[in-house]
């Protein structure tokens, strides 16, 4: 199996790193394989198809579209 090494790893992402390792039970090394991962594992999202998922789903629940007038209303009635 290929291996690779990393140098120069800027202290503060080695830290984060550790951290979600022991989070998620992992050694180090099986960490940075899983971010590698979701990184370069991801797929590119197709918009007409993000949005007509919304639409089928706003319909589904019956939710009225979210607009900026919603969005200034709400923060305003949280308001004191």
């Amino acid at each position: 199996m290929p291996s690779v090494t990393v140098k120069n790893i800027p202290e503060e992402i080695y830290e984060r790193l550790k951290k979600s390792a022991a989070a998620h039970r992992r050694s180090i090394n099986k960490e940075v394989i899983h971010c590698l991962d979701r990184a370069l594992g991801s797929t590119r999202l197709d918009p007409d198809a993000f949005l007509a998922r919304l639409d089928f789903l706003q319909q589904k629940i019956r939710v009225s579209p979210l607009t900026d007038r919603v969005l200034r209303k709400a923060k305003e009635e949280g308001r004191p």
